[in-house]
């Protein structure tokens, strides 16, 4: 491998600036591929502007390239596949065909041992009719493939709701799932190295509103050893079922202390964010070691760490700079209502974490 080694990169968003900025002090070079001329990552790498899955493009982003990876599990795996040949892909293909359709996702998932809600797959107005009457109401009903911050699903509480469900989302290959009262929403960041490594950092609790990541508590408050351990085995099984190198997120219900996968992201997470400056080791470093064939990083919590979304626009810098060990975020993109535009980190150095979230949440 050359000294300074050349990442490729299957997407340009925000995901992939974070690797490049990990990166950058390593002495990587990055180059992204990605279809819109105002990628973020274009302020950290070369970027080829094309879409994901055209050869040309795939050809002329991996040429020299020493390894290719991905940061958004839209991509094409046909495009993993085209590249295989070329130059090592980490993750594989098969991550990504998994983690694309929420059916074949949830049969990996309890292949493997890892709990989920209950589950039915509709194809039909009559298999819906069946899937309710298996899997009861209330239930979500969701879109197979595509979908993401809430997208593509309608929550079914009653009878009522089936109809105008089905006429939004019937067009599509679907899923019907079952409806979990659970305690919070939690998640484990994990990475398996070339070697069969694995590390997990803390489990972390997510606050959604509106399908949205808003909040990330690290490690989770009241996260007993119990249920850290629980997470990291579902995580090396699924690492390991797939034969995945790289960073890999797995979303939860936890309900009363039992754990139910709710879906999984092959790369580097929102829900992790909090590494670059909460542990030994961020999830971007090690993805990157990973993939490299480097050994890995510690992932132990450096105390608690808060992440805040910004969500459709950004808090003022100098009154987020004012904030006692808040690290601000910027991934330059342009406002738009729902769009991440950037996160903001509280870390524990200094006392009072949760009213210093408060203040920064007060300034979004």
């Amino acid at each position: 491998m050359a000294v300074h080694a050349t990442v490729a990169v299957l997407g340009g968003g925000q995901l992939g600036r974070m690797l490049g900025l990990a990166g950058i002090p390593l002495g990587l070079r990055f180059r992204f591929l990605d279809p819109s001329a105002d990628a973020p990552a274009g302020a950290v790498g070369h970027l080829v502007i094309a879409a994901l899955g055209e050869e040309a493009a795939l050809e002329e982003v991996v040429a020299g390239a020493d390894v290719v990876t991905y940061e958004w599990e839209g991509v094409p795996a046909d495009a993993a596949r085209f590249l295989a040949s070329r130059v090592p892909v980490h993750p594989g293909a098969r991550s990504l065909e998994v983690s694309q359709d929420r059916l074949v996702e949830k049969q990996a998932f309890r292949a493997v041992g890892i709990a989920t809600p209950e589950f039915a797959p509709v194809d039909s107005r009559e298999e819906l009719n069946a899937a309710i009457e298996g899997v009861g109401l209330p239930a979500v009903l969701k879109t197979r493939r595509g979908g993401y911050d809430g997208k593509g699903q309608r929550v079914l509480r009653s009878a009522d709701d089936v109809d105008p469900a089905w006429h939004s989302l019937g067009a599509a290959p679907l899923v019907l799932e079952a409806f979990v009262p659970f305690d919070r929403e939690v998640s484990v960041v994990a990475v398996r190295a070339m070697d069969g490594t694995v590390a997990c950092w803390p489990v972390v609790e997510n606050l959604h509103s509106d399908g949205i990541l808003r909040v990330t508590r690290a490690p989770a408050p009241r996260l007993d050893s119990a249920l850290q351990e629980r997470a990291e085995e579902y995580a090396r099984k699924l690492l390991e079922e797939l034969d995945h190198v790289g960073v890999l997120a797995i979303e939860f219900f936890d309900v009363g202390g039992d754990l139910l996968a709710n879906e999984f992201a092959p790369r580097v997470h929102n829900s992790g964010h909090w590494t670059i400056e909460g542990a030994a080791t961020s999830q971007f470093e090690n993805h990157l070691r990973a993939v490299l064939g480097w050994r890995l990083g510690p992932t132990v919590a450096r105390g608690e760490s808060v992440m805040v979304n910004c969500i459709g626009r950004l808090p003022d810098r100098a009154a987020v700079a004012a904030v006692p060990a808040a690290h601000l975020h910027d991934y330059g993109k342009s406002p738009r209502a729902g769009r991440k535009l950037g996160h903001v980190t509280l870390t524990s150095d200094v006392p009072d974490l949760d009213a210093r979230a408060e203040q920064v949440l007060g300034l979004m």
